[in-house]
């Protein structure tokens, strides 16, 4: 899916109704994507996110497959497709990431109370 372009059906990925804080990551290479902070209900099916971890986390073509002009978005390391950008996101950006679950990985943020507690012991 990451190298035909292809798009996982609406609702049925493991992220997108995804609450847990951590890092979301490019499963073919690694390369940090997305925090969490910056994902957003937006009611598409999709994990979405506001911004991307940096401007060179991801990289932007122009798509005008299926009779539509859209913006995809890839991987800033390995050009993997991870989804499309459109401009009806949240603030601060307006922008709205709209990234296929599949080509997450995920890293829960660390549990800072719990190894303070586990240091403690």
């Amino acid at each position: 899916m990451a190298r035909d372009k292809g798009t996982e059906w609406a609702f049925t990925g493991k992220y997108w109704d995804s609450k847990e804080k951590g890092t979301y990551y490019c499963a073919a290479c690694g390369n940090p994507l997305f925090v969490s902070d910056t994902k957003f209900e937006s009611g598409c099916g999709w994990p979405s996110f506001y911004q991307p971890v940096s401007k060179t986390s991801v990289i932007y073509t122009p798509d005008n497959s299926h009779g539509m002009q859209r913006t995809e978005v890839q991987c800033g390391r390995c050009k993997a497709h991870l989804g499309h950008v459109f401009d009806d996101g949240p603030p601060p950006t307006g922008l709205r990431y709209c990234i296929n679950s599949v080509i997450l990985d995920f890293e829960k943020a660390k549990d800072a109370e719990k190894k303070f507690n586990d240091n403690e012991k």
